[in-house]
């Protein structure tokens, strides 16, 4: 085994939190709300109104994604971590939930399985089982765990749950995901914190081991360092950490309140709106006491991410009004700023578009100058850039997961056709079926979802090339020169998001290329608890 493998499988939690801490964050985000009303001041000036529908459009995208900016930094304001979990009571009676579904191989279970039988609390370990393979069941029951078959019950991973709950008595249920492997100590850091009697549930870290395989895996891994080191530690200071589906322990009665593990899409989501909503508290541990995988190939990914666009959308529509009344104000912040991320897959669609509107029918949203643009936004983005890298400083994990995190922004906008599936379906209540990550690398093929970016950087490349022929060939001196400063903004512009397709097209093709393997394999059968 490689020394970056060792590595991964120790204990590691995240940075405590000091004044000088909250000192530095405090006036970042002072010097980065002077900057988004300087920029505010500008932008909207009579002068720089050009096509009025277009600007329209533009302003609303434009100050949609400044808005979530002010929100994050506001939210780092209230970053906290817990005091360390306080020794759990003996005695607890508690139950790890796993699922299989079928597919999934059966091998992984062996890692997971033979993990969860080592977790040193006393507990029972349930599989809970829809493949009707008598595999799985002895696997089980090769490392004691008590096999449940549950098939036909609606609501995928939640209903086998509600099911299971409905069949066991413990108190307290860790939901585990079958592709995550759990440290011994993993109870250790959880269970003391239900001394708190209204605490209903507490999560924990969610890191993985095979992000080294791809760039599709390196991608959708840096997609999540911020979110499960500082975010989900300034959600909890504003007492609503996020249950992410695996890797959290819960309090039964807590679910019993509301009725059971939420069902949907996004229902880790949905049973922690509820949760807060019924009264109860959640804690968030930043620490890394299990890990698990990321999706290894670009369509693998894409259908997560469309599943959980959709989820995001029906919570945004559906749950956070139903849930509205009973939700405190950084609650309510949270969870609508949570369930619309995934509209930036609109306001990225309306950036590529732009560029084109002007390209065909030299009609432009804006009559801004792009360097004017430059100076102007200058100061915000550089104090978020300087926010999003002292944020860093809680990453569970700083020495693998610090940097730019280029490939997961490559991602993200690779995403920006699934994103706005998902949003149109949404609108029309159409159905995504809850289908599970892939746990290996599909391989040998080109992704479908890389079309779109093939259209896109094929459609620059021809309409880059029409504009810099008439140009040089064909266009009028004085019209070359009166119209060189609008006409480079654009390509300069349009030139990001051919970058970024590019990006997206090499994560699509590499998979053509990658060597399918079972990640699970380089687990050790021995883990460590402490560094």
């Amino acid at each position: 085994m490689n020394g970056i493998d060792k590595n991964l499988w120790t204990f590691r939690e995240a940075a405590d939190v000091r004044r000088l801490d909250r000192f530095v964050l405090l006036m970042l985000t002072a010097a980065g709300i002077f900057g988004v009303l300087r920029l505010l001041d500008w932008w909207f000036r009579a002068v720089h109104v050009g096509n009025i529908a277009l600007y329209l459009l533009l302003s609303l995208v434009f100050w949609w994604g400044i808005l979530r900016l002010v929100i994050i930094w506001i939210g780092l304001l209230k970053i906290k971590k817990p005091a360390t979990a306080p020794t759990p009571a003996p005695g607890l009676k508690v139950a790890i939930f796993t699922t299989s579904s079928p597919g999934e191989p059966a091998s992984m279970f062996e890692k997971t399985l033979a993990a969860c039988a080592r977790i040193e609390y006393p507990h029972t370990t349930y599989l809970l089982d829809d493949t009707r393979d008598p595999v799985f069941r002895e696997i089980a029951e090769q490392h004691g765990a008590v096999c449940l078959e549950i098939v036909g019950f609606p609501g995928a991973k939640a209903g086998k749950i509600n099911e299971a709950l409905r069949r066991t008595n413990e108190e307290f249920i860790l939901v585990l995901d079958p592709d995550h492997v759990p440290f011994p100590g993993f109870l250790e850091h959880t269970l003391g914190y239900f001394q708190n009697p209204k605490t209903g549930f507490v999560q924990v870290c969610q890191a993985y081991y095979n992000q080294y395989r791809s760039f599709t895996a390196a991608g959708a891994a840096e997609q999540t360092y911020l979110f499960y080191g500082p975010t989900q530690m300034a959600l909890h200071g504003m007492g609503c950490a996020v249950a992410i589906g695996a890797n959290c322990t819960f309090r039964r009665s807590a679910l019993e309140s509301i009725g059971g593990h939420g069902i949907g899409l996004a229902e880790d989501l949905i049973t922690s709106i509820r949760l807060h909503a019924a009264g109860w508290q959640s804690v968030y541990n930043p620490v890394v006491v299990s890990r698990g995988l990321v999706p290894e190939d670009l369509g693998s990914f894409c259908k997560q991410q469309m599943k959980w666009a959709r989820g995001l959308f029906e919570v945004a529509f559906s749950e956070v009004p139903r849930a509205w009344k009973g939700l405190a104000f950084w609650q309510k912040l949270a969870y609508t700023s949570i369930s619309t991320y995934y509209f930036v897959g609109v306001t990225m669609l309306v950036f590529v578009l732009f560029p084109f509107i002007f390209f065909a029918t030299d009609t432009l949203s804006a009559h801004m100058k792009f360097v004017d643009f430059l100076q102007n936004t200058a100061l915000v983005m550089l104090v978020d850039l300087a926010i999003y890298l002292y944020a860093q400083r809680w990453l569970c994990h700083p020495s693998t997961e610090r940097g730019l995190h280029w490939r997961g922004m490559v991602l993200k906008f690779a995403c920006t056709p699934v994103f706005v599936l998902g949003f149109v379906l949404s609108l029309v209540n159409a159905d995504v079926p809850y289908i599970p990550t892939a746990k290996k690398a599909v391989t040998g093929t080109v992704t479908p979802f890389a079309k779109p970016l093939t259209i896109h950087a094929g459609l620059f490349l021809l309409v880059i090339t029409a504009i810099l022929c008439y140009r040089y060939f064909w266009m009028p001196a004085d019209e070359l020169v009166f119209s060189a400063e609008k006409t480079w903004g654009m390509i300069g512009f349009a030139t990001i998001a051919f970058a970024m397709s590019v990006g997206g097209i090499f994560a699509a093709r590499e998979a053509k290329h990658l060597k399918s393997e079972e990640p699970w394999e380089t687990v050790p059968d021995r883990l460590t608890l402490k560094t």
